[in-house]
């Protein structure tokens, strides 16, 4: 072979060598871009209740903690003290869109205050779902909810139903600029209105804050002025509560029929005693599930659903006892302390 020849088949040769070499390593690393490439990030949401002191909310929480653990989430809980809070719900919501999550979940103390912070999250590309109570403004991309109107209307019916059609009832209201407790009470009022029209409505304008005490002590005043109450209707678990302790502290648990919303050991003690003949019930756990649920189907490009409705269901003393009232009475919460 001439020296030339030579040469070129040792370039030939080198190169191919080379070639291989390189093939060899990229395949023992696992190729460009799996090698350089970081593992996935897990999503990071933030779930910002009205309040974290009432069993409801815990029930929330609950829901959602397992939703996160089943899907694969990082989940942050926080939310004020108190449910009429609202400054302080508007900083936690600028604080956490700030922070770097991924979706916002959120239930608005109020339905026009917490607008500008989820349209803030919103330009700075962190979606919103909205849970138990609506925002006004159409800046959410999901929400989860209870029919509230529904709530109340079946509230209604079973009073109405008690009395027979007849009777001096009180409405007590939770506070003004909350969309879900609002729709509760509208919703009572127009059926007992348009079904019942030989009830009498006493008294459907006061309101009693979202504490146990100012319900008590709203209550206390209607009682004082008003001679001759047959039923009250209490669209939330405070002021439910609040209103069982002054009808006991006047001797008319029992005697004065009481609907309420919402469950807790109290209540459902109370409901056993037939000093409670109602309580209209969300299904709180499954809000939380399908709100994280949501969210994590927003992070990840899955379809999803804008609006969810979780469902209203009716315990009474004849049925608290059957296994489906029984979940929603007192729900599971021992994920909370794993």
């Amino acid at each position: 072979m001439n020296p030339s020849r030579r040469r070129v088949l040792a370039f030939r040769l080198s190169g191919f060598i080379s070639v291989a070499a390189v093939a060899f390593l990229l395949v023992a690393c696992g190729g460009p871009q799996e090698r350089t490439s970081a593992p996935l990030r897990r999503p990071r949401l933030a779930m910002i209740p009205m309040g974290t002191t009432h069993e409801f909310w815990k029930s929330i929480q609950a829901g959602a903690v397992t939703a996160a653990r089943e899907l694969g989430a990082d989940l942050i809980w926080k939310g004020p003290l108190r449910e009429d809070d609202r400054n302080e719900q508007v900083q936690i919501t600028e604080t956490l869109a700030a922070s770097g999550i991924d979706v916002l979940i959120l239930s608005p103390i109020d339905d026009r205050a917490l607008m500008r912070p989820v349209a803030e999250a919103k330009a700075a590309g962190v979606p919103t779902v909205i849970f138990n109570s609506a925002l006004q403004g159409g800046l959410e991309a999901a929400y989860v909810s209870t029919d509230n109107t529904q709530g109340g209307i079946v509230g209604a019916e079973r009073i109405g139903g008690l009395l027979g059609g007849r009777g001096r009832l009180i409405l007590v209201r939770v506070k003004e600029g909350v969309e879900g407790s609002r729709n509760r009470e509208e919703g009572f009022l127009r059926t007992i209105r348009e079904k019942f029209p030989g009830i009498e409505i006493i008294s459907d304008n006061q309101y009693a804050g979202t504490s146990t005490e100012t319900a008590y002590q709203t209550v206390e005043n209607l009682l004082a002025r008003f001679s001759g109450v047959d039923a009250i209707f209490t669209p939330n678990e405070s002021t439910t509560f609040g209103c069982l302790r002054a009808l006991e502290d006047h001797g008319l648990a029992g005697k004065v029929i009481h609907v309420g919303f919402d469950s807790s050991a109290k209540l459902i003690e109370a409901l056993e005693k037939r000093e409670i003949l109602g309580l209209v019930l969300q299904d709180p756990f499954a809000m939380g599930y399908h709100s994280v649920r949501i969210a994590l189907a927003i992070v990840r490009g899955q379809p999803f659903e804008r609006f969810v409705d979780t469902g209203v269901f009716l315990a009474t003393p004849e049925n608290m006892n059957e296994p489906g009232i029984r979940r929603l009475l007192a729900p599971d919460l021992t994920i909370l302390d794993r």
